[in-house]
């Protein structure tokens, strides 16, 4: 039963620290109990504790938490020792040159979590989770993930965002293989009307995706005719990245055709 406490109290912890994960800079007490479902007691023992080791902070005029140092020393802990401050040169001559918006993610859990790029609101973070079935940056770190065969029903019910967005698991499962095929992502309005979006991965030597790469314009940019460049300035991009994000030993071979499988 201690075990079991134990086990609850870390992912109620962990529960907590993730309502600030849709670009909410606070959220009061009541916030944090209604989003977790836990009495307003509980709730407040819970930010109290997380309170006293940093990792939330309480606003002294409004009483409001918000995430707190621990929270920021472990993200520019991990953002420097995976390397991302190499890579912005590299993104910004990438939409210098196709004169659109980049952004580099990796997966978490139903999620494309976005690292780096130009679709974060620099203010808020908002933007920082997208869905994985409805986005071309999804759709990579599904085709190329370590699993041979991804569970898709574990990602839940896929809602529609538009009407083009794919919400059953056979057609996206259709999907995934046509991108694999292909060596890259499409989303074509499926998250947002008037947008497009191609995206490629970033490879290890397995060939498995460590961080999935988009591009995102309008379908009058990006035409149908237009593609194949983006996707080719998008893989040299990749091909980049791979250098700077990856350890010598874990890197695809120079000569390797990066979308083998």
């Amino acid at each position: 039963m201690a075990a079991d406490g134990g086990v609850q109290a870390v992912r109620r912890a962990i529960g907590m620290l993730d309502c600030f994960g849709g670009g909410d800079i606070s959220l009061s007490l009541s916030d944090l109990s209604r989003r977790m479902e836990l009495p307003t007691s509980t709730a407040h023992r819970l930010a109290r504790t997380l309170t006293g080791a940093g990792f939330l902070e309480q606003e002294a005029r409004t009483g409001r938490y918000r995430l707190g140092p621990s929270i920021i020393e472990l993200g520019q802990l991990s953002f420097h020792r995976r390397g991302l401050h190499r890579i912005t040169p590299e993104l910004a001559e990438l939409a210098r040159v196709t004169s659109a918006t980049v952004d580099l993610a990796v997966r978490n859990d139903r999620y494309a979590v976005i690292l780096s790029g130009g679709s974060l609101d620099p203010d808020s973070g908002a933007g920082l989770r997208r869905p994985l079935h409805s986005t071309a940056l999804g759709k990579v770190l599904l085709a190329w993930a370590p699993e041979r065969k991804v569970d898709l029903e574990a990602l839940g019910p896929l809602p529609a965002l538009t009407d083009r967005t794919i919400v059953d698991h056979v057609e996206l499962r259709a999907e995934l293989d046509r991108v694999r095929e292909a060596g890259y992502a499409l989303n074509d309005g499926e998250s947002y009307d008037g947008v497009r979006t191609i995206a490629v991965p970033v490879l290890d030597r397995l060939s498995h995706v460590r961080y999935a790469l988009a591009v995102r314009s309008t379908p009058q940019v990006m035409s149908d005719a237009r593609i194949g460049w983006f996707v080719t300035h998008a893989r040299a991009c990749a091909r980049a990245l791979e250098v700077l994000l990856l350890p010598p030993g874990e890197r695809r071979p120079r000569t390797a055709d990066r979308f083998s499988v």
